[in-house]
């Protein structure tokens, strides 16, 4: 089931003729599930990059390797590229992308379960968010799927 979120970025791309895709990590393809959920989703979406492993963030995206060094790859840094890289990928008007730990493992001290970066961008500027979502592994990628399909559909509409 789609949230209403993506409902409403959906009417918005399709109400602006523009199109969007994903470079997704941590909901390993919820993004592009829930968008693609709605008829008529071939207007707007393009498609979604599920990049889990850092080969995948740098071999599909062009997320450099240094960034992977220096700041990790649930970073600020790498959410930024996986955005840029996506909408060079797919040629699309917009892009989102998502890092995080979705739990229950791969937890460190600086960063935690729930630690989640979503980077929205039209391919020059980008918007990127820290979010910190409670819950398990499923609660935490639903809330990230929500919260990235509200963002870009933000972005869009020059909220951000």
């Amino acid at each position: 089931m789609h949230p209403y979120e993506a409902e409403l970025l959906a009417h918005r791309l399709s109400l602006n003729h523009r199109t969007m895709c994903c470079a997704e990590s941590c909901t390993g393809g919820l993004i592009g599930a829930a968008m693609t959920d709605m008829s008529g989703s071939s207007e707007y979406f393009l498609g979604s990059a599920v990049t889990y492993s850092n080969e995948a963030k740098v071999k599909l995206l062009g997320v450099r390797e240094q960034t992977l060094i220096d700041h990790g790859a649930v970073s600020e840094e790498t959410a930024r590229e996986m955005a840029l890289g996506a909408a060079k990928l797919y040629g699309a008007d917009y892009s989102v992308a998502v890092t995080g730990i979705a739990g229950p493992g791969g937890a460190t001290d600086t960063k935690p379960v729930g630690l989640v970066y979503i980077a929205v961008s039209d391919g020059s500027r980008v918007v990127v968010s820290k979010n910190n979502f409670e819950g398990g592994r499923q609660q935490v990628r639903e809330s990230t799927v929500k919260e990235a399909c509200g963002l870009l559909k933000d972005f869009i509409e020059g909220i951000l």
